[in-house]
């Protein structure tokens, strides 16, 4: 087994699902912080704030700083910043990416946008997705925060923000830009802001086509743990392999 330094876990089906904690994760964590090794949240959620998370992390036992929460509203705010400046936008989503266009200064519009910006809104509506619609069809860039179609609940699978910016996409005949994993954008901030080399990094997630394939395109080792969205034997059927495969995170040892 390699010497990882930095171990950058997906949340939802790898540390939690839903409301519920994934014990075996739980413990892992506890025994990396033991250790003095670096532990990092990297999540396709955009709709609550490093704060929050944190907050939902302590809940389930996890004590974590808001410096090693990387989210997909985060990413999607300093693009949107970096490539259209002082552009006026249209965003679906709750109080994480909210909080990140807020951050960056970016101006928040409900009439004749340049960029809509769609992430998970759990009080979505036909009204916004209409109008969403509208300002794509009049020349609106369309960006989401990720394009995970759906994620698992201790009830079983919820759609995800994916799905909604593909029915706005397909009504307006548009490919979106999409910003959260399988993008390596997170990772690659975390190895800048902390100087790691890319075999010091391990990317731990249950979707394969979101956590594992951001590992695979940063080039750094992943762990693919069947407790959430993609079994293993669907993984193991795709062309590019996770570097391991463990049931859950007590068959992994450090």
């Amino acid at each position: 087994m390699k010497q990882y330094r930095a171990f950058c876990f997906d949340l939802d089906g790898t540390v939690y699902r839903g409301k519920e904690a994934i014990p075996t994760a739980v413990k892992f964590i506890h025994q990396l912080q033991e250790k003095k090794l670096d532990v990092f949240f990297v999540t396709n959620n955009s709709s609550k704030t490093p704060s929050q998370i944190r907050e939902t992390l302590k809940q389930f036992g996890i004590d974590a700083s808001e410096k090693q929460i990387y989210s997909s509203a985060l990413v999607t705010a300093k693009y949107v910043k970096e490539r259209f400046g002082q552009a006026k936008v249209y965003v679906i989503g709750q109080d994480g990416i909210r909080r990140a266009f807020q951050e960056q200064n970016i101006g928040m519009v409900e009439e004749k946008p340049d960029v809509v910006v769609m992430g998970i809104d759990r009080m979505i509506t036909y009204e916004k997705l209409t109008k969403a619609c509208l300002a794509v069809q009049n020349g609106a860039a369309l960006i989401g925060t990720n394009e995970d179609i759906r994620f698992p609940t201790e009830e079983g699978f919820h759609p995800g923000n994916g799905s909604f910016v593909k029915l706005v996409s397909q009504v307006c005949n548009v490919e979106p830009i999409f910003m959260g994993k399988p993008s390596p954008v997170m990772l690659e901030m975390i190895q800048q802001e902390y100087g790691y080399g890319k075999e010091e990094m391990l990317m731990i997630g249950d979707n394969y086509d979101t956590d594992i394939l951001c590992g695979i395109r940063f080039g750094c080792d992943t762990v693919h743990v069947n407790t959430g969205v993609v079994k293993a034997e669907a993984v193991k059927e795709k062309e590019l392999q996770p570097t391991y495969y463990v049931e859950d995170l007590s068959e992994f040892h450090i």
